[in-house]
């Protein structure tokens, strides 16, 4: 059988700028519990948007525009808040806007691999 070697794309982590605002409230370290984090990332959608900012930032975090998704506001907001509550991002609100970026340190901490799996994911929509 030939295998299939496919190479794992570099995970992006971007210095944190001075000055940020205080995150909103997420899960400590401590409190990541592997079934919350894999029920959040069991949504395609929410798999695309971890693996986007894993791979293409272009700043430390990013509002939710950026990600170029065409879904209503509020559908979008109910993602947001899902990987932020199961403590895969973290997110700051900027006067009106909000941006997150993933939690690689704790992420590899408390479960080593599962980001190079999502970074090594194809998207199917």
């Amino acid at each position: 059988m030939p295998s299939t070697v496919r190479a794992v794309q570099a995970i992006r982590v971007l210095p944190e700028p001075p000055d940020l605002p205080e995150p909103l409230p997420e899960p400590a370290l401590e409190e990541l519990r592997l079934e919350t984090v894999l029920g959040a990332l069991s949504d395609p959608l929410r798999l695309f948007i971890v693996r986007k900012l894993l791979l293409e930032s272009e700043k430390f975090d990013h509002p939710c525009g950026w990600f170029g998704l065409d879904r209503p506001k509020s559908s979008l907001t109910h993602h947001f808040k899902a990987l932020r509550e199961a403590g895969i991002t973290r997110q700051r609100q900027y006067g009106l806007e909000r941006r997150s970026h993933v939690r690689v340190n704790d992420l590899n901490t408390r479960f080593p691999g599962l980001l190079d799996l999502v970074a090594a994911w194809t998207p199917q929509f």
